[in-house]
């Protein structure tokens, strides 16, 4: 029963960290761009994309940044903390995540920015390099699948979703609302990469 538990409390913590009301805002920003199949395949592609992404970094993170890059995982961590702060002061002000060229090819937004840093960005980046030492490698990878996997049916059916809360009139605010909460998330970030530096003095 712990181990569900522990499975529950990881897939929580990390869906929180994907926020998928982020992704079906972004979806419903494109809708006038793109039509139903390329948003599709776009859901799609992108979450897979992420997924490797993720799961590299779950096995490979600290290799990668101790001795490829020779960077600590704290200085990560605020890195991609300002970098979220950014995305979400800017949604925050401008009511918009992401505005793109009138001409631009699908393929060319699939990777960046929409699997990176979109879904597999900063927060979970870090929490795939860091959640195995807490919860376990297996629980993590199972976090991941089934976390991109809830976040891709909603991506799937974020035209559905934008058109109801439009009839709403809360799209707006919502936009805003999930604004604050990235920058707050960022924040977090930071303050935790600056805690863990002050205690490799301890």
């Amino acid at each position: 029963m712990s181990e569900i538990k522990l499975l529950t409390s990881c897939l929580v913590a990390f869906f929180a960290l994907v926020n998928p009301i982020h992704k079906i805002l972004v979806i419903t920003s494109l809708q006038d761009q793109f039509n139903d199949k390329q948003l599709r395949y776009l859901s799609f592609k992108s979450s897979f994309t992420a997924m490797l992404i993720l799961i590299l970094f779950l096995f490979l993170g600290e290799l990668i940044f101790n001795y490829v890059f020779h960077i600590q995982l704290y200085a990560f961590k605020v890195a991609c903390g300002v970098i979220l702060f950014y995305n979400g002061i800017d949604g925050l002000q401008k009511g918009a995540f992401l505005k793109i060229e009138k001409n631009i090819k699908i393929d060319d937004i699939l990777t960046v920015p929409i699997a990176m840093p979109m879904i597999a960005g900063p927060a979970t980046i870090t929490a795939a390099v860091t959640f195995p030492s807490h919860y376990g490698k297996a629980n993590t990878i199972i976090t991941i699948v089934i976390a991109l996997a809830l976040n891709l049916i909603l991506m799937l059916f974020a035209k559905q979703i934008g058109r109801f809360l439009n009839r709403l009139n809360v799209m707006n605010a919502l936009i805003r609302i999930t604004g604050l909460i990235v920058a707050t998330i960022g924040l977090q970030l930071v303050f935790d990469g600056i805690a863990n530096y002050i205690g490799t003095f301890s």
